[in-house]
């Protein structure tokens, strides 16, 4: 139960996808100016790295493996998370349109984010089973939640600071960004694996 513990803790703070790793900085830049599009996005990336993880592990092992194809993971990794984001698409779409809408191009392009495709190959890399595998994603994407809604939060304070014109728009977010990174290092030896 600890070793559980540890992996989703640790995928949440020490081995932060977004801050630690730096995967998935379009949508963390790009969704992050609004409280309510960061968790609309959020939960996406979390439903989509949870049962990405678990359908691919289920790939890999009794398919790829099996088959001695294992050469086609990132290919049939990349299929399953495609189709993954397109059932919360049409699921967006029909249940919460404005969501939809203020999701807009990020929402697709969760298919190309490298978070949900890193989470799977560090599955596979580090030969967790179907349990740790699922949790270790849930982690990472909560770890992604916490990363964008903690942003969020700060670009809406600094919306409403006085920021030098030259500082104005993307050089503050990144300013601002590396300054939240650099406060998740902190966790860094607090969990590992």
């Amino acid at each position: 139960m600890t070793e559980l513990i540890i992996i989703v803790m640790g995928a949440i703070l020490v081995e932060n996808f977004v801050l630690a790793q730096f995967l998935g900085i379009c949508p963390f830049l790009g969704v992050s100016k609004k409280l309510s599009t960061a968790l609309g996005m959020s939960g996406a990336v979390v439903f989509v790295m949870t049962i990405a993880s678990a359908v691919t592990w289920l790939v890999n092992k009794y398919l790829l493996v099996g088959l001695g194809l294992g050469y086609l993971q990132t290919i049939a990794f990349i299929l399953v998370i495609a189709a993954l984001v397109q059932f919360v698409e049409i699921v967006l779409k029909k249940l919460i349109p404005p969501l939809y809408r203020s999701l807009g191009i990020y929402l697709p392009l969760i298919t190309t984010n490298c978070a949900v495709l890193g989470v799977a190959l560090i599955n596979v890399k580090r030969d967790y089973d179907l349990l740790k595998s699922v949790l270790y994603s849930m982690g990472a994407g909560l770890g992604f939640t916490l990363a964008l809604v903690l942003f969020a939060g700060v670009r809406e304070r600094i919306e409403q600071c006085d920021i030098p014109e030259s500082l104005k728009g993307l050089p503050i977010s990144l300013i601002a960004a590396a300054l939240v990174s650099v406060a998740f290092f902190g966790f860094q030896g607090l969990f590992s694996n």
